[in-house]
């Protein structure tokens, strides 16, 4: 294609292997000490990652220092599934994952901070290969496109257009007018968070290993557990839910308010629109959920009296819904086991997903909220069709450009989940399954319903069925726009 600046594009590709062999290397060390027996294949996989990515970076030296915005989405799109691509090797060469299609099912829910997993033994892996999948979680949680920026100017390359890219419209808000320092801050936020997180966890009584591989996988609003019932395993340390409940709500909240709120501007916070939205609609839903569960006599057992059932059942309801809404995906318990309501509900919820720029997936708040006021617009233009009546969140006027994108990825996120549940269903998954696979996977939840609901894996579908799971995964993530455009004929078109 005229124009395409191929060496750069192989240039940042190469830097992200080298990110890859850097948290590899970590792992391995880990190994090393724990002498787990997985040394060896955590070293190869350094070693291919390294080699090869250095090998890249080193042949296209000479490039041009530019990244226009075609580049932006082939670099963002392409260093994701090169880095899950390579991020299976330490599945495969340690043997903890002997089949590829499992390894890259499991590598891209890591990366894209799903957390469904084809794993039915989780506690049966070595710890540095547990630790490896934590390690996938924490760098997709923030972006690797994110983390490449933030050095890409010590190579003289600029990185606006990635990270437009991989942050489109709503998430793209920025803390400083250079986006390196946008980027830097942003993962200075995310480092401190999550070692904020670990080390609460370990002083309520959740051993090391588990806090770190926790506080890594709640920050990335991932899923990963060290431990096969997930949070469920400390359902007798209430603390331990209650702090990952905390931390799932702070990386489900927008970056940029979290920045404010660190800097002491919380009037900044709860004067945001999309924040009192966020944290009302977690209350609303937390509450009928516990209702719902009293109800149905959810944990009712003689040995509890009646404030530790009001205890459990609030607690349960509000560490699912938190974990759903931000489609962190860690479970303390059984949803779709509480109610047919419930189910029906939480189903809905995977569709909500945490506040623009943060580490949640799903369709966003802001979003739900520019949908809902231009609807209620259309009935006042209705009766006043000469009226220039415009969506306005934050008293900000919002531009009939982002509307009108609003509206297209709304329209084309609900396309791509009902072909995602056609396709799961063609494939002879019952009708629970496959929209709850589909909802899951594009909306990068974790647990569905059904065949793949909380108490079960995803190692029952079918080997065509873990692979479009993984790419629907990547295409949520990626906000949609970015994968999809590159199957668009007019993209590959000369200019």
């Amino acid at each position: 294609m005229k124009g395409f600046n191929l060496k750069i594009i192989v240039h940042i590709l190469g830097l992200l292997l080298l990110f890859n062999a850097l948290f590899m290397g970590i792992a391995t060390l880990s190994s090393c000490i724990m002498q787990d027996g997985a040394t060896n294949g955590l070293l190869l996989s350094f070693f291919v990652s390294l080699g090869i990515g250095g090998i890249a970076m080193w042949f296209t030296r000479n490039h041009k220092k530019e990244i226009k915005k075609r580049e932006g989405y082939v670099i963002v799109t392409f260093g994701w599934l090169i880095m899950v691509v390579f991020g299976t090797l330490p599945f495969l060469f340690t043997g903890s994952i002997s089949s590829i299609t499992d390894a890259f099912f499991e590598t891209m829910s890591g990366y894209t901070a799903t957390g469904a997993t084809i794993l039915d033994d989780i506690e049966s892996l070595p710890k540095s290969i547990i630790l490896w999948r934590s390690l996938t979680h924490w760098m997709g949680g923030m972006g690797i496109i994110v983390l490449a920026i933030a050095i890409l100017p010590l190579l003289g390359i600029g990185g606006m257009q990635l990270f437009s890219a991989e942050a489109p419209v709503l998430g793209g808000d920025k803390l400083h007018p250079r986006i390196s320092d946008t980027a830097k801050r942003l993962w200075l936020i995310y480092v401190t968070l999550t070692f904020a997180n670990a080390l609460l966890l370990y002083v309520s009584g959740m051993p090391l290993f588990d806090a770190i591989n926790h506080g890594m996988s709640t920050m990335a609003s991932g899923g990963f557990s060290t431990k096969n019932a997930s949070i469920g395993h400390w359902n007798h340390i209430p603390q331990i839910q209650y702090i990952t409940v905390l931390f799932m709500v702070l990386a489900g909240s927008n970056f940029v308010l979290l920045y404010f709120a660190l800097k002491g501007n919380f009037k900044r916070v709860i004067k945001d629109t999309e924040f009192r939205w966020y944290i009302g609609l977690i209350s609303v839903f937390v509450f009928i959920v516990m209702f719902s569960i009293i109800k149905n006599g959810g944990f009712y057992t003689s040995e509890l009296n009646t404030w530790s059932v009001w205890e459990q059942s609030f607690r349960h309801a509000l560490f699912q819904v938190v974990a759903v809404i931000t489609t962190t995906g860690l479970v303390t318990a059984d949803f779709t086991a509480w109610s047919p309501f419930v189910t029906m509900l939480f189903f809905g919820l995977m569709f909500l997903g945490g506040s623009t720029g943060s580490t949640s997936g799903g369709v966003k708040v802001m979003r739900h909220l520019i949908l809902i006021k231009n609807g209620f617009l259309e009935f006042k233009r209705a009766l006043h069709p000469n009226a220039i009546l415009m969506v306005r969140l934050n008293k900000v006027t919002v531009e009939q450009s982002i509307v009108y994108n609003v509206l297209a990825f709304f329209i084309l996120y609900m396309i791509l989940f009902i072909i995602g549940a056609g396709v799961l269903s063609a494939m002879g998954l019952d009708f629970t399954t496959a929209i709850g696979g589909a909802a899951s996977s594009l909306g990068n939840v974790g647990p569905g319903l059904g065949g793949v609901g909380p108490a079960s894996t995803f190692n029952s579908l079918p080997l065509l069925g873990k692979w479009w799971c993984a790419v629907l995964m990547l295409i949520g993530r990626l906000e949609l726009f970015t994968v999809l455009i590159l199957l668009t004929p007019y993209y590959w078109r000369n200019h």
